[in-house]
């Protein structure tokens, strides 16, 4: 082994990534070293007043709206509206371009819309959906279509056209969520609380959609405080995180019985109103559909054992949590709940905000808007700082940043406090977003560009702000 070669394979341990086989020429291992020290260098000195700009559509709705695979990804719900849009593709990537006007998406009668999941690293398209035969909840049945991403017709690589929902307990069918991760898709549903009931029910199934479209894959249980949420996020191939009122991991190998719990962590207070987005993964091409040509090429990935989790709560508050400890299981068993004081200290930051935030991560690194302390304006400013959590985050910086190694405490309400002392790099980047009339509305990231989406709400309506329509939106594309 050459002393390229090790050194490229040291680097790649300290930023967290696997290697990928070169499968496009054969780049040095020297050339390879100084491209990913160059790239990890780069996110500390990016130029957010050099971008590319891609013009929306006034009436997207932001809580539909994601980034995917060089793609946005737009849902919806109240006027049954989908689209992918290609955002300034790239030579080698595929481009999906489509657009699914009022009914088009599902035209089974009498059904009513639920939930759209697109993945256009795999060209697939979910679609959850419940039909009402009669007047009461029993008379409403739940599915899940699959199809090809870019003409809607069958997937090629799918089990079947619909997947199977195992029996489970009726439930309020106006709440369910799909999320998916290669092999994996899984639906979500939880009951509404009413003043008159003791619990809410939630219930998960997961399916290998590849292989079947039966699945045993099935948990449920119920919240007895109605404050309590529900959200998963699936780490690597074989393990799932539920979140709730404490996180219990899964593992989820074997899809032909139930998730088998492997440890139970208890956090320090509840998390109402939690999400838990999933890292949108371009590079993990060896689940990908598409012909290889078209697939994007890379020599890295992250690797699932040392990546970040985000977990917003109100969305004021940020958990980051190294998902190393959820692979560093010697001497746990699930029986056993892991107090938050024995693992949250040295494995997690908690940030909190003033306002609503905007929060993304990729790998190790974290993208998050913090607003800034202006007493004398009347409307929120915000700066966005890059994080980098990577051991070799350090090093990389080069003089740039600032290294975050001491503990930082946050209250959580009700004169308690919860301490917290992951260290990462913080960089604060030059550019300020926020205006009286200009929001920053959403932030994503990969591993070669930041996106931002900007909403431009100077003369907008009373009926516009209801609605969510402001005078103009726009999608911000700022290369690494």
């Amino acid at each position: 082994m050459s002393s390229s070669e090790l050194q490229y394979i040291v680097e790649l341990s300290g930023q967290r990534l696997l290697p990928v086989p070169d499968v496009v020429g054969h780049t040095s291992f020297s050339k390879r070293l100084q491209l990913l020290r160059d790239k990890a260098h780069a996110w500390f000195k990016l130029n957010l007043h050099s971008f590319e700009t891609l013009s929306l559509p006034r009436n997207l709705s932001s809580i539909c709206i994601y980034v995917a695979d060089g793609h946005l990804c737009w849902w919806n719900c109240d006027r049954d509206l989908a689209a992918i849009i290609p955002i300034l593709p790239k030579p080698s990537r595929l481009q999906i371009k489509r657009n699914w006007p009022r009914g088009t998406l599902c035209s089974v009668a009498h059904s009513t819309h639920l939930d759209v999941f697109m993945d256009p690293t795999q060209n697939l398209l979910a679609i959850v959906y419940a039909v009402t035969l009669g007047p009461l909840q029993s008379d409403q049945t739940v599915h899940v279509d699959l199809r090809a991403l870019n003409d809607d017709s069958i997937h090629p690589q799918a089990a079947g056209r619909s997947l199977v929902l195992s029996e489970l307990p009726k439930f309020d069918t106006n709440y369910a969520t799909l999320k998916g991760c290669g092999r994996h898709i899984a639906l979500l549903r939880m009951q509404h609380s009413t003043r008159f009931s003791s619990g809410r029910m939630w219930q998960l199934q997961i399916w290998d959609w590849k292989n079947s479209t039966a699945s045993n894959c099935v948990l449920n249980n119920t919240f007895l405080n109605h404050r309590h949420e529900f959200d998963v996020s699936f780490l690597g191939n074989n393990r799932l995180l539920v979140v709730t009122d404490n996180l219990k991991l899964y593992s989820i190998e074997d899809m032909s019985q139930t998730p088998q719990l492997m440890a139970c962590f208890l956090l320090p207070f509840l998390l109402p109103d939690l999400g838990c987005p999933l890292p949108m993964d371009d590079s993990d091409i060896q689940h990908s559909s598409l012909p290889q040509k078209q697939a994007p090429q890379t020599m890295y990935t992250s690797d699932p054992k040392h990546q970040l989790l985000c977990i917003t709560s109100r969305r004021i508050q940020v958990f980051i949590i190294s998902t190393r400890i959820f692979f560093d299981l010697d001497g746990i068993t699930g029986a056993t709940p892991i107090p938050w004081i024995l693992w949250g200290l040295s494995n997690a930051r908690i940030f909190r905000h003033t306002g609503p935030c905007s929060v993304y991560v990729s790998g190790t690194r974290v993208v998050q808007a913090f607003p800034i302390h202006e007493p004398n304006l009347t409307h929120r400013r915000l700066a966005l700082h890059v994080m980098d959590f990577s051991p070799l985050a350090v090093a990389n910086r080069r003089g740039l940043g600032q290294v975050v190694k001491e503990p930082s405490t946050v209250a959580i309400g009700f004169g308690e406090t919860v301490t917290t002392s992951l260290p990462y790099v913080d960089v604060e980047l030059d550019r300020k977003f926020g205006s009286n009339v200009l929001d920053l509305e959403g932030i994503w990231a990969d591993k070669d560009r930041i996106y931002l989406l900007n909403a431009n709400w100077e003369g907008a309506s009373g009926a516009d702000v209801m609605s969510d329509t402001p005078r103009s939106r726009w999608l911000e594309v700022v290369d690494v």
